[in-house]
């Protein structure tokens, strides 16, 4: 991620000297407000771990797990914004993205629940099943833009992302996921008005924790976790 950032200061800094040598640009091509459908492939890395702890009189012992899961899952949105000249060949593009679709996280154990086997009373409550889900990505975003000729433009993002989290199983539910987003792409835009966006990025998002209820899995079993999304979108949408 640290190599996409410096990449990503690069282009900008290639973007600021370029300025004065694109002087034949004409920026108001992109000016205005806009609106966008978009269709996105979102992979989510999630890296985490569950600790369960034995119940009962008798011990048992006490297990970790530490986890990296990928999951890929596709997402629609739409996206609103204007796009503020500066000079002839540069724009500050602001905005905002809204997208509906869900990336699942799985955690099941092949414990047997307590009672099951009572000869064995390290195991806890139950089996452990629960899951995370990820849905209702929100973004806001300010997007450099320097455009190349009068039609095509390259621009970089940063912005800041929210995420609704949905557990199932026997655990808490977490707070909701918040975290910042990187990303580069470029914009095409024809007389009419009509645009193609393309974009590639990720999204940093801060950890999430949780902990079992006490009906079905102890309170004593943990579970965390650090998800980052990479993500390709396209965008048709249309300048006012």
């Amino acid at each position: 991620m640290n190599k996409l950032k410096t990449m990503l200061c690069a282009v900008f800094t290639l973007m600021l000297v370029n300025i004065s040598t694109t002087a034949q640009s004409d920026s108001s091509n992109f000016a205005g407000p806009y609106v966008g459908i978009t269709a996105s492939g979102y992979g989510m890395q999630l890296s985490g771990s569950s600790e369960t702890s034995p119940t009962g009189a008798g011990g048992g012992t006490f297990e970790k797990d530490e986890v990296s899961i990928g999951q890929v899952a596709p997402v629609t949105g739409i996206e609103l914004g204007y796009s503020i000249p500066i000079g002839s060949a540069f724009l500050i593009d602001i905005g905002a993205s809204f997208y509906s679709g869900e990336a699942k996280v799985d955690y099941a154990s092949d414990t047997q629940p307590q009672g099951a086997n009572k000869d064995d009373p390290g195991d806890t409550l139950a089996a452990k099943s629960v899951s995370f889900a990820i849905d209702d990505l929100v973004n806001g975003y300010i997007a450099p833009t320097l455009v190349l000729i009068d039609t095509s433009s390259i621009y970089i993002k940063v912005g800041l992302s929210e995420a609704d989290i949905a557990v199932t199983g026997d655990i808490t539910t977490p707070a909701n996921l918040s975290g910042t987003t990187w990303a580069m792409g470029t914009r095409t835009v024809l007389e009419s008005g009509i645009f193609v966006r393309t974009e590639a990025g990720y999204t940093d998002y801060n950890g999430i924790s949780a902990h079992g209820k006490g009906t079905s899995i102890s309170t004593s079993n943990t579970y965390s976790a650090e998800p980052t999304i990479a993500y390709g979108a396209v965008s048709l949408g249309f300048r006012f």
